[in-house]
């Protein structure tokens, strides 16, 4: 009864002291930004390609910025199920073009046809007529007293013979759905490169760019990879401590040849009007607006409310070449005025905006440009959001992606790649399987050895149990931020968990030395013990702060991590492993 009583009171304790419930309230957040599934089935999209089968069905690509277990998930197709990768592929594998297949995914059922993949073997050239209307200028006189002769426009349908190179293809097979997938993720945990397979790109400009000059080739990259369909694209700005720039670019599922393919083109921006190129990016657009005193949110429109949403109006300035305006001047000259959705009149077309000759945007044309040769343009758009606040950040991010774009093809410097990694999915996956396997066995091998050194479970349990925690506190925190866990990330969590023991074995050893129970003589021993693991700590921050910079930020992950272990374990889980050894010892 002694013994179930003492008991009774050690389990008390541990439940109300401050510094063990701050430890499990930490540890149940974790658990919730991790979001751990298990036995999942079905394959998750990574990417859509634009105008595929899948993205004209309907389905989207995933936001970069989701979180891994919201992506959509393929659970099967044409009714049957799907439960790997392997079997979304055994199933496409079968597919013949024009064959309309239904895709039931976790959001939605989705019905698309496939395609024949047409292959280009040459060109021809075919002359067609084509009519269009031309202004003349007429004189008339009036059939009055007095005859009065005025000039009159009048409209006339002329037909030309125009040669038009058509290309020459021939059917290929099947082209491919446009879908990239893989297993659907158990956890919100973001593997990087070296765990999921990919390709990593160093990038470095032919000279030192300024800030505001970064952001602009950092804005280009990222909107031309998203053209092409890719959503699991990291794109940052890294240097390294000799002041190099560098610009690193992760694609997950790509291999070397498609990035450096991809990147290496310098980027194709054209303007249409119909089917006229009106101007293209480079030195036909000498100047867009970035600044606060010619853009933002236009000052006409404000914003305002209707039904349930938020609309904002956006502005900004771009200048043109005087052969760009004469070209705008040429393309709206013969178009007609009609009414606008507001209430200014527009043009009966819309300038359409081609990126790599994939269509990205469409604005109207304000009426009062027909015809006119204007160098100075204001560009009008617009965006929306539940509420004011949220339509002017989505109105501001449209206009920034409209000013990217626009300036795609007129990059101020030159890039030279300078490291390519190609890295195998296969391999990731093995390596992450034997480190979760080699970290479970090294934890037990350490508790066993602090076991038979004390021969006491008191110690060697909540060092195992702190240990633990210090894992979950860290992985929790990489899932909260959209952190990528890589090889380096792995190596910092080694390297705090291992230290993490050397700090508790330094606690118990002060605890148990002595036999006195007054407060001032717990503090003592504590503070002893703390002073060590601050020491530490300090000598451990200042060692990694020089590899968050160095070699081009890839030993950023391994700097991180062994910075944000430390700082769990010093200011949450070394305290609670303290707690812990203080009760469990008095209670001896």
């Amino acid at each position: 009864t002694e013994g179930y009583c003492t008991m009774n009171e050690t389990v008390k304790k541990f439940l109300t002291n401050g510094r063990i419930i701050t430890l499990v309230i930490f540890l149940i957040l974790a658990l919730v930004a991790i979001h751990p599934k298990f036995w999942v089935e079905g394959v998750a999209i990574r990417n859509v390609q634009m105008n595929s089968s899948a993205a004209l069905a309907g389905i989207e690509n995933p936001k970069p910025t989701a979180a891994p277990t919201s992506r959509e998930i393929i659970s099967s197709m044409n009714g049957q199920p799907i439960k790997n990768v392997e079997d979304y592929t055994n199933f496409v594998k079968l597919l013949q073009p024009n064959q309309t297949i239904t895709i039931q995914t976790n959001k939605a059922l989705y019905s698309l046809t496939t395609r024949e993949k047409m292959k280009i073997i040459g060109y021809e050239n075919i002359t067609e007529e084509q009519t269009k209307q031309v202004p003349q200028n007429v004189s008339q006189q009036n059939g009055s007293l007095t005859n009065v002769t005025t000039n009159v426009t009048k409209t006339e349908n002329v037909t030309t013979n125009v040669t038009i190179e058509v290309p020459i293809t021939i059917a290929e097979g099947m082209e491919s759905l446009g879908l990239t997938i893989y297993q659907s993720p158990t956890s919100n945990l973001r593997q990087g490169l070296d765990l999921q397979g990919g390709t990593r790109v160093v990038l470095q400009p032919e000279v030192e760019q300024s800030k505001e000059d970064m952001e602009t080739i950092l804005s280009n990259m990222k909107e031309r990879l998203n053209v092409y369909g890719l959503s699991d694209v990291i794109v940052h700005e890294a240097g390294d401590l000799s002041g190099n720039q560098y610009i690193v670019v992760e694609i997950a599922g790509a291999n070397e040849e498609e990035v450096k393919n991809l990147l290496a083109k310098q980027g194709k921006f054209e303007a249409k009007i119909g089917n006229t190129t009106v101007f293209r990016g480079g030195k036909d657009i000498t100047y867009v607006c970035r600044s606060a005193d010619c853009s933002g949110i236009d000052s006409r429109t404000g914003c305002s409310q209707s039904n349930s949403q938020w609309l904002c109006g956006f502005q900004f300035a771009i200048s043109l070449s005087p052969e760009a305006a004469q070209g705008q001047a040429d393309a709206t000259r013969n178009l007609a005025v009609v009414p606008g959705g507001g209430n200014d009149p527009v043009l009966s077309e819309k300038i359409e905006f081609y990126l790599d000759d994939q269509l990205v945007d469409a604005l109207n044309i304000g009426a009062e440009l027909r015809g006119r040769a204007t160098t100075d343009i204001s560009i009008r758009g617009s965006g929306s959001g539940i509420s004011q606040p949220d339509a002017v950040t989505n109105t501001l991010e449209s206009m920034k992606r409209l000013q990217t774009i626009l300036t795609t093809g007129s990059l101020p410097v030159k890039m030279n790649i300078v490291r390519t990694d190609n890295l195998s999915a296969v391999l990731g996956k093995q390596f992450l399987q034997n480190a979760i396997l080699i970290g479970i066995v090294a934890q037990l091998a350490v508790c066993l050895v602090i076991f038979l050194g004390y021969r006491s479970l008191k110690v060697a349990i909540p060092i195992l149990i702190t240990g633990t925690s210090e894992v979950v506190l860290l992985l929790g925190l990489a899932a909260l931020i959209g952190w990528n866990l890589d090889l380096a990330a792995l190596a910092g969590i080694i390297i705090s968990v291992g230290t993490g023991v050397d700090h508790q074995i330094v606690i118990a050893d002060e605890v148990r030395m002595g036999t006195k129970e007054s407060k001032e003589y717990w503090l003592r021993k504590l503070k002893r013990a703390f002073f060590i693991i601050m020491t530490a700590y300090a000598t451990m921050f200042v060692a990694m702060v020089p590899l968050l910079f160095a070699g081009a930020g890839l030993l950023k992950g391994f700097a991180l991590t062994t910075i944000m272990g430390f700082s769990f374990g010093v200011f949450i889980s070394r305290p609670a492993f303290a707690a812990m050894i203080k009760i469990l010892h008095k209670e001896q």
